[in-house]
């Protein structure tokens, strides 16, 4: 039996993205190749436990929720992602993963609502970015940016408009909290007309930054 090492599985509102404020089960798998300069979920680097399938579809299942979001750390760090995945599907979910941009999603379940990062100059991680990543998205998918500063928002745009984004996906913009202000985003984005969406991490409005939501 697949089993995955598990950070946490929690019951919650959707924060992010166009799902954001429906109630969504969370998968949190443990691990991450990446190490950017505004990560809040240090503590899935590391910390988890084995679990099989079974038991995770178990856990899943005790919340009336539909929708569920495979997150981590990195998930796609994790072999057997590919099989929670396709399972969760099976099982009648509308299902989400959150990922980090560096990991191949071309196997990724074609049910699946791929999000997927573009690492600016801020992160520190710019260079790990798969590109080819983008030939595998479509309407259903979501494109993000986490911007630190206005010289990541000028890289972002830059992006956004020199290998046509908008029309691969839905582009999300959202503001690294305590590094970049929501209002200074937000005037940018007017300024420039640019075809995106704004989002604020609405889970951190409500519950701060405690785990498990």
């Amino acid at each position: 039996m697949p089993s995955l090492r598990v950070n946490e599985i929690f019951y919650s509102l959707q924060g992010e993205t166009s799902r954001s404020g429906l109630r969504t089960v969370f998968v949190r798998l443990t691990g991450c190749p990446l190490r950017c300069s505004y990560c809040d979920t240090e503590y899935a680097f590391h910390e988890g436990r084995s679990m099989e399938m079974d038991e995770i579809l178990g856990e899943v299942g005790k919340h009336a929720a539909h929708y569920v979001t495979v997150t981590g750390g990195e998930p796609l760090a994790q072999k057997h992602c590919l099989l929670l995945l396709e399972a969760l599907c099976d099982q009648g979910y509308s299902v989400s993963l959150e990922t980090g941009g560096a990991m191949d999603i071309s196997k990724v379940d074609g049910r699946v609502s791929r999000i997927v990062d573009i690492k600016t100059p801020g992160s520190i991680e710019e260079s790990k970015n798969l590109w080819s990543n983008l030939d595998w998205l479509n309407g259903n998918d979501e494109i993000k940016f986490v911007l630190t500063d206005r010289a990541d928002y000028e890289w972002a745009r830059s992006v956004f408009e020199e290998r046509r984004l908008g029309a691969i996906a839905p582009v999300l913009f959202s503001p690294a909290q305590g590094m970049l202000h929501p209002k200074d985003l937000a005037e940018w984005i007017l300024e420039d007309g640019l075809e995106v969406r704004m989002q604020i991490q609405l889970h951190k409005l409500i519950w701060g930054n405690e785990p498990g939501h």
